[in-house]
């Protein structure tokens, strides 16, 4: 009888580990979610109006800055992920910039712009041509389906559409695409 009674505990015990098992996993796994938020300072995303397409992170935000400095003072800077990575890469170092030579970024300047450039761009497929122009880039069709876009397409017509462009602000919209 005894015999019996210790194989049934032990049966019981067997039967109730793997719950106690997916219960201490579960907490485990809060705790180690809540502490990793903890560490790295997770923000939420700001509701209100960010202008920029992208929230910079600081680390970025100077990178930003020298962008729209020696880029948006001729024309419209237009947002990194308008254009792949491999077209950015050939923009910031080509002292012939779409027909008008001009002074090349240098170093440390160029470094940072890359860095930014480089995070907020998209990369290219292997198999398509890296486009020169924002006409020809997939991700500016992407962004704008359904859209008449005037040709040639220049960058000045951005504020068209995008009544915030001259401030970097993209989500600003004419009443007509709001």
């Amino acid at each position: 009888m005894r015999n019996k009674i210790k194989l049934k505990r032990r049966s019981n015990r067997q039967t109730r580990s793997p719950f106690f098992l997916l219960l201490l996993i579960l907490l485990w796994s809060l705790a180690m979610g809540w502490g990793l938020a903890t560490i790295t300072n997770a923000q939420p995303v700001p509701t209100e109006e960010i202008g920029t397409v992208d929230v910079v992170p600081e680390r970025y935000q100077l990178g930003q800055e020298l962008y729209l400095e020696n880029c948006a003072r001729c024309h419209s800077g237009i947002p990194p992920a308008v254009l792949p990575t491999q077209t950015w890469q050939r923009v910031i170092q080509d002292s012939q910039h779409y027909g008008v030579t001009i002074k090349p970024l240098i170093d440390p300047a160029r470094l940072i712009v890359w860095q930014y450039l480089q995070v907020f761009s998209r990369s290219q497929l292997k198999e398509e041509e890296i486009p020169y122009r924002i006409s020809e880039s997939r991700y500016f069709k992407a962004l704008h389906p359904q859209v008449k876009l005037p040709r040639p397409l220049e960058l000045s017509s951005c504020a068209g559409c995008h009544i915030g462009a001259n401030e970097y602000n993209f989500r600003k919209l004419s009443a007509e695409w709001q």
